[in-house]
C-alpha cells in the first residue's frame, strides 16, 4: 500500500488518496479541506495498538479510515457510510 508522510506528531496524506476515495479531484480535496467540508481526525493507539495511528477522513456521508504505523506505512484502510452532518448545520 501507499505510504503517508510523518510530519512531527501528525501525518500528511497524499491528496490523490483522498481524491480517489471520495471521487474528487486533488484540487477539490484541498478546497474541501479549506472550507471544512472534508474533515480529518488522527487518533494514537494505546495498549496493544501502541505504535499505530488511525487517520479518519469524513466527506458528506462517507468516511475513509487508514491505520498507519509510526513511519506512515498504511497497514489497512476502510470506507464506510456516516451520517451527513451538513444537515445539522442547517438547523
Amino acid at each position: 500500500m501507499t505510504q503517508v508522510e510523518r510530519d512531527g506528531a501528525g501525518f500528511v496524506v497524499p491528496a490523490i488518496l483522498l481524491a480517489e476515495a471520495f471521487g474528487l479531484t486533488e484540487s477539490d480535496v484541498r478546497e474541501s479541506m479549506r472550507t471544512g467540508a472534508l474533515t480529518s481526525i488522527c487518533e494514537a493507539g494505546v495498549g496493544t495498538d501502541a505504535g499505530r495511528w488511525r487517520l479518519t477522513f469524513r466527506y458528506i456521508n462517507r468516511a475513509l479510515r487508514f491505520t498507519v504505523d509510526e513511519v506512515g506505512t498504511i497497514l489497512s484502510s476502510s470506507r464506510f457510510p456516516v451520517r451527513d452532518r451538513s444537515s445539522d448545520l442547517e438547523r
